[in-house]
């Protein structure tokens, strides 16, 4: 007679023999879903959900941790993530500080990873740690640039800084400084804050008594509202410009009219209908928030959501390859996963056309920003 138990345990032997759940691809999210960088990775997380659970005829489980807009907790669930659920792949964090703290273990884990997050630093250079880092924002070189054109064009000579006090604030800052001395700008001020700050009136009054003709925020999410707001209420008249780490509806909510006629550079994905045609970014934009709006009501697409639509497109193509030469949830597969990505030639995203290298870990040239205006409450091309 025939022991029910053994045959059991034989059919489970076969079926992890045959690839059964040794062979699924799983990719952990590590995103901030809770704290001040909560604006930025809700949308992140609601756009996983949209993603395809099977690539290249092997399922994807994907595995959402929430980092708490915590650099700890990031280390914490990156860790967790390659030692406890033994991911292929990472997509995460939301934020530059995150980012950078994980770059130890992921480099330790050789887990291939494509942050949220815009740093440049986060990439740069691609050195042994940065080797498995990738990333789908622009970096904050290319938007820093596009600010200063812009207030360039319009007449700035004085320009004043207000950032948020950690990695991105300090990255962002030099960006701008630096392409400030390129077109003779003066940099007057320059202050930090911190993301938890309940108001920033010492900031901006020493800021105003430089009298700048514009004012750079560099910070990201709704606590990149209170500069703006408070240079509302004292009245000040010039330019103010924000860095992309706002694109969302939430901040617009946040800031109000206090935001009105101040500018950002953006991702083509927040004025996706009002791109040319031809513009490379256009399409799959248009795409990505019909789909999105589809599933959880129209206007609530942010570019947040976009960069991991995008990590998800680079990882559709980039999985399929690394599947001919090893098998998932092994060194050798996420190595092959890892050479695929930093392959990426012409492929479209919502931001743009991807072509990374062994020194370009992101691939994004400038069509991947759009100068754009805050007109009551929405997202304008400007000129």
């Amino acid at each position: 007679m025939r022991n029910p138990v053994r045959t059991a345990l034989l059919g489970a032997m076969l079926l992890a023999l045959a690839g059964g759940a040794a062979a699924q691809v799983k990719i952990g999210v590590n995103i901030s879903l809770t704290g001040p960088a909560a604006s930025l990775g809700l949308p992140a997380r609601d756009t996983v959900t949209m993603l395809p659970k099977e690539i290249g005829g092997q399922k994807v489980d994907w595995i959402v941790l929430d980092d708490a807009s915590d650099t700890t907790t990031a280390v914490q669930n990156t860790k967790k993530l390659i030692s406890e659920s033994h991911v292929d792949a990472i997509i995460g964090s939301s934020i530059t500080p995150n980012t950078l703290a994980m770059l130890d273990v992921i480099a330790a884990g050789t887990t291939p990873t494509i942050s949220l997050a815009s740093s440049a630093r986060i990439i740069e250079p691609v050195d042994a740690k940065r080797y498995w880092m990738f990333k789908t924002p622009q970096t904050d070189a290319q938007m820093a640039s596009a600010i200063v054109a812009h207030a360039s064009r319009h007449g700035v000579k004085k320009m004043a800084f207000i950032g948020q006090g950690d990695a991105l604030g300090e990255a962002f800052y030099e960006e701008v400084a630096k392409f400030a001395k390129v077109n003779h700008i003066e940099m007057v001020a320059s202050e930090r804050f911190a993301r938890t700050d309940p108001s920033v009136t010492g900031q901006i009054l020493k800021i105003m008594a430089t009298n700048p003709d514009a004012v750079v925020v560099g910070a990201a999410g709704t606590p990149a509202a209170l500069p703006p707001k408070a240079l509302a209420e004292r009245g000040y008249k010039g330019l103010v410009y924000h860095n992309h780490g706002v694109g969302n509806n939430d901040f617009l909510r946040v800031c109000g009219k206090d935001c009105n006629n101040t500018y950002l550079p953006a991702s083509p994905v927040l004025v996706a209908a009002q791109l040319p045609n031809d513009h490379p970014a256009k399409a799959v934009a248009l795409d990505y928030i019909k789909k999105f709006d589809a599933k959880y009501g129209a206007g609530k697409v942010a570019a947040f959501g976009s960069y991991a639509w995008d990590a998800g497109i680079l990882l559709e193509r980039a999985i399929p390859i690394a599947l001919k030469t090893a098998k998932p949830g092994t060194p050798e597969f996420r190595k092959a996963l890892r050479d695929a990505l930093e392959t990426t030639k012409d492929v479209h995203v919502s931001n743009g056309i991807t072509n990374m290298s062994p020194t370009d870990h992101l691939g994004l040239d400038q069509r991947a920003r759009v100068m754009v205006k805050i007109d009551n409450g929405k997202w304008v091309i400007a000129p």
